[in-house]
């Protein structure tokens, strides 16, 4: 059971293996497992740390061949990086794009004599989620690190069904967190899903819009959810001298800056809408000095390079590459006046709080998360307008780009909202708080207190 003593959960992220995530964004497995911060999970962990939670982030590669452990200097989490099973590695020698939902988007060559086995095929692209977790292996470490609970990231992913199941064998209650994957890619999870949704010890979701649609889909009992935000280390992200941060980027301090951070994904994370608002705003503001800061790399950075070019677009500094470093961040945030966030799909994102910590109003797109991180609106310190409104996202950045003082007022509000709301001790005390009540209920009676 979890007590006062000090309980340890292992924390697994989304994805077969790391490296899937970390080379769309140009980082290594090493720099991830020392120093990189730029994610929710170490928010977790440290919210959890205050509260005298010990994590330990078990995460799958298939580029180590043995178990490795690494300690996170920033955080001083142990991570643990497990081989993925051989099954998996066979498999995924085969792909090209292991996420896709067709077998011919997936694989390679599905054509002439590879045509006899697209039936093979469909299977193994069912199944592969299912077999890239070690199971013994990640068995031996939670034995070995002392876990009391198993928390994964998504539970509308086939790691969360095998560690529902490991759970089950080993006696440890397994919890989920929602980041944004609601949706399943394969036909096999409508199956196991509904079995392991109700299995779980509970879930922890931000936004009520996915709690409502866990209860009505799955028919989870309410006390096995919480709503609790994703954490900010409010220290971490203290505004820096808006002139000096400017002069670092050679942007004078007379101009209006707005800002994006994150990964270069176009369709989810809105920058079309983005990129379409800004040529609108640039066009109705002729004279004027403006600048639009882009933060970040990813998947898609070359054909954001040629959408840029082909607007012709000169009021726009890329910062292209993936910048994770809080106080590298929180230098090219400071330089700003309006923080952007135009995203179709989100979980609960944590760009538009690290921007709000900083004292900069946000204009964002109605994505999940949103209405609860800003809830109330403008007295939350932002304004919210309906996704892929390419009118009402311009009109919106225009209204503060126009008025400096009123969206100064709001960069206060908005500062105000996340002290309030998000600090890790405030986060942290919820997570321990209702990680303990749940395992405790779904514990088997004889090993109640």
């Amino acid at each position: 059971r979890m007590g006062r003593e000090g309980p340890t959960i292992a924390l697994l992220p989304w994805g077969n293996v790391l490296e899937d995530y970390l080379d769309t964004i140009g980082v290594s497995l090493e720099a991830f497992c020392t120093n990189f911060t730029g994610s929710w999970m170490f928010g977790y962990v440290d919210a959890l740390r205050n509260a005298g939670v010990r994590t330990v982030l078990v995460c799958v590669s298939a580029r180590v061949t043995v178990p490795s452990r690494f300690t996170h200097l920033p955080t001083g989490a142990t991570i643990c990086v497990l081989p993925a099973p051989g099954i998996y590695r066979a498999i995924q020698r085969q792909m090209i794009k292991p996420y896709r939902r067709s077998v011919r988007q997936a694989f390679r060559d599905v054509r002439g004599a590879r045509l006899l086995l697209f039936p093979l095929f469909a299977v193994l692209r069912q199944v592969m989620g299912y077999l890239c977790t070690p199971l013994w292996l990640l068995a031996r470490e939670l034995r070995r690190e002392g876990c009391s609970a198993i928390v994964c990231q998504e539970y509308e992913y086939p790691r969360f069904d095998v560690c529902t199941l490991l759970g089950r064998l080993m006696g440890l209650p397994v919890f989920a967190t929602f980041q944004g994957g609601d949706y399943q890619r394969s036909y096999l999870e409508r199956f196991v899903r509904p079995l392991t949704m109700r299995a779980s010890a509970g879930l922890i979701i931000a936004p009520r819009t996915e709690i409502r649609r866990v209860l009505t889909r799955y028919n989870v009992p309410s006390a096995r959810i919480a709503q609790i935000f994703n954490p900010i280390d409010l220290a971490a992200w203290t505004a820096d001298e808006r002139d000096a941060a400017r002069a670092r980027l050679g942007i004078s301090g007379e101009a209006r800056v707005v800002v994006w951070h994150g990964r270069v994904s176009i369709r989810q994370k809105g920058l079309d809408i983005l990129l379409d608002a800004w040529e609108r705003i640039c066009h109705e503001r002729v004279g004027q000095h403006l600048w639009l800061l882009l933060v970040g790399t990813g998947q898609d950075a070359d054909e954001l390079r040629r959408r840029i070019g082909a607007k012709q677009l000169q009021q726009v500094l890329w910062v292209d590459h993936f910048v994770h470093e809080r106080a590298v961040i929180r230098q090219y945030l400071s330089a700003a006046d309006v923080y952007a966030f135009p995203s179709r799909h989100e979980g609960f994102p944590v760009a538009p709080i690290e921007a709000m910590m900083c004292g900069i109003p946000v204009v964002a797109a109605d994505a999940n998360g949103i209405p609860d991180i800003l809830a109330g609106g403008e007295a939350a310190g932002g304004l919210i307008v309906p996704r892929d409104d390419v009118a009402a996202f311009a009109q919106a950045l225009g209204r503060l780009l126009d008025d400096p003082s009123w969206a100064h007022e709001l960069g206060e509000r908005a500062r105000r909202r996340v002290e309030s709301c998000f600090s890790l001790e405030a986060v942290g005390e919820q997570l321990r708080t209702f990680l303990e009540t749940r395992a405790e209920a779904s514990a088997p009676p004889a090993l109640r207190r």
